[in-house]
């Protein structure tokens, strides 16, 4: 565990510490984001904070490669290699879209190459809990591990339109991922020194570092350089635990633990996939392409029914935290004790939601008389 949090900080130190020089490099080269009719903040602002993030994973590999107790998350495997190939590709083609913008399809190439090269140097789902287990066969594994990678990509993507709330989001959720991959390795006697335990926790530092630049009022964002970084390695580190289980060798007691690795990027990921599920129904209902941009999102909605920024970011946080925490609850403590929890939250958050703070209703309604 000291080895996880000694990674964790140095992530989060060294995304801190360049993020002010990334910021200053995006507005000398012209990495900005433009004010649109669709987005939130009301003047152009600094990209590429994805960048910084990047330091802070690169630095907290190579830290963990030279600790003793994480030496063998590099030993006998080419899966660092293929975590570090993938994100070169995405941080690049983010990198080029964050300065001229991309066209879709050309975008949508590039992240099925990042999968796809990943997945065929051994970061891939090999199995499935299908009529008790199910071995995919080469391709279809490769296939099944590029639409995952695809749909988590796009599920950040899409959630990235407040000040700190996709890099919040991804933090809460690979908070919870790292406690469960790390209580799974306790509970079954898997190896704890694992590729997904530790991806998990040098996301939650690379975030932590990056939040206080990105918090209300941003003064950089992380652009598609980080944003699809972070759905990249989000979904590497679900799809790297996946493999490290053998159902079978598990007994009915841990089953569902075991299975769990399936089914959680499902709730790591329930906010963002809401809102990516509901975009691109609402678009191609209405006749458009469902990357068409608009500003019907979760959190617009939010802001619609009075809730300033900082208040929609942390609901949107509480929201994740909730599915995603209740999730590992019920694979370790009491179902009755995970449910009951999760009721609770339930009513408390749908209260909050519905009740945004009686200062931004008034707010809203002198704007609109125009006092």
């Amino acid at each position: 565990m000291r080895e996880y949090l000694l990674c964790l900080l140095a992530a989060a130190a060294v995304t801190y510490l360049t993020t002010p020089v990334v910021r200053v490099m995006a507005t000398r080269w012209g990495f900005m984001a433009e004010v649109r009719d669709r987005d939130v903040h009301d003047e152009p602002t600094p990209r590429l904070g994805g960048l910084a993030m990047l330091f802070g994973l690169l630095t907290g590999m190579l830290l963990a490669s030279k600790l003793p107790m994480m030496k063998s998350v590099f030993h006998g495997t080419n899966s660092q290699w293929a975590l570090l190939s993938g994100v070169a590709v995405i941080v690049a083609l983010g990198i080029v879209d964050d300065k001229w913008g991309l066209d879709a399809p050309v975008k949508l190439a590039g992240q099925v190459l990042a999968a796809g090269l990943m997945a065929l140097q051994g970061i891939a789902v090999v199995w499935l809990p299908i009529g008790g287990t199910l071995v995919l066969d080469p391709l279809t594994s490769v296939l099944f591990t590029v639409l995952i990678v695809l749909v988590s990509i796009n599920a950040i993507n899409f959630v990235d339109g407040l000040d700190g709330l996709a890099a919040g989001i991804v933090a809460v959720a690979a908070g919870a991922f790292f406690a469960y991959s790390y209580l799974l390795s306790v509970n079954l006697g898997i190896e704890r020194a694992g590729l997904a335990t530790l991806v998990s926790a040098l996301l939650v530092g690379m975030c932590l570092g990056f939040l206080p630049s990105n918090t209300f009022r941003a003064r950089i964002f992380m652009g598609d350089t980080g944003s699809m970084m972070l759905g990249l390695l989000l979904a590497s580190a679900t799809i790297t635990l996946s493999g490290q289980v053998d159902p079978n060798s598990v007994g009915k007691a841990m089953l569902l633990p075991a299975l769990l690795p399936i089914l959680l990027p499902l709730a790591v990921m329930a906010v963002p996939l809401a809102d990516l599920g509901l975009a691109v129904f609402r678009r191609t209902r209405a006749g458009r392409s469902p990357f068409a941009p608009d500003k019907q999102h979760l959190h617009h909605r939010l802001l619609d029914l009075g809730h300033s920024q900082r208040r929609a970011v942390m609901l949107m946080y509480a929201w994740t935290g909730l599915v995603a925490f209740a999730a590992v609850a019920v694979a370790f403590v009491p179902l009755g004790y995970a449910l009951g929890g999760f009721a609770i939250g339930l009513g408390l958050l749908t209260w909050a939601v519905r009740s945004p703070g009686r200062t931004q209703l008034v707010a809203r309604g002198l704007s609109r008389t125009g006092t």
